[in-house]
């Protein structure tokens, strides 16, 4: 078999990262690395989004919203594969017979749900478009890029959009923005 055929692999080796983004830990540099290595195309939220935009250490899976077309799901479908990318125990797959395949999850990762995937001790999360929530498009149109490594130029979303995935991420759903019209003040007086 040709080598360079192979989708490039997980880089286990340290990462250094630039300057200001010494809080990132190295698994999440070298996952947005290896993404970037086998062109997938995404827009960064969650926790490791809201490091990068906020600098505070936060802890916690590499969150995408991949691109929306097939070559880029594609992409994503082997760069999983060749990882041997499998839900995380805390999805609830007891083992190996039970874990979906990667090919499978990201085909289907825009249809709503959520895949939350590992590789040992890389984690990513590629989140699907459950309804009200904004899609690729319009997180690119408010993203800013960031170099955490050398070489790595991410797209992150807005600090509204992470926290508007943080929401669907914690309640299952969108949040939603109800405005209720009170009785007047005055209207209520005359009334009585």
């Amino acid at each position: 078999m040709l080598l360079r055929r192979r989708p490039p692999q997980i880089d286990t080796r340290p990462s250094h990262p630039a300057q200001g983004f010494e809080h990132l830990g190295g698994e999440a540099i070298a996952v947005l690395k290896w993404l970037k290595d086998n062109q997938v195309e995404f827009v960064l939220v969650g926790p490791v989004a809201e490091a990068m935009r906020g600098g505070d250490a936060s802890s916690g899976p590499v969150a995408i919203i991949p691109a929306p077309y097939r070559r880029n799901h594609e992409r994503l479908s082997r760069a999983l594969d060749a990882a041997h990318a499998r839900p995380r125990p805390e999805t609830g797959a007891r083992d190996s017979r039970e874990a979906v395949v990667a090919k499978a999850m990201a085909e289907q990762s825009g249809a709503g749900e959520r895949w939350v995937l590992g590789t040992g001790t890389h984690f990513l999360d590629v989140e699907g478009r459950p309804t009200g929530t904004p899609g690729y498009q319009e997180l690119l149109y408010e993203s800013a890029r960031f170099e955490p490594a050398s070489g790595v130029a991410v797209d992150v979303a807005s600090p509204e959009d992470i926290e508007h995935y943080a929401h669907v991420r914690r309640t299952g759903t969108s949040p939603e923005l109800r405005i209720t019209r009170g009785v007047p003040q005055e209207s209520a007086a005359n009334s009585t």
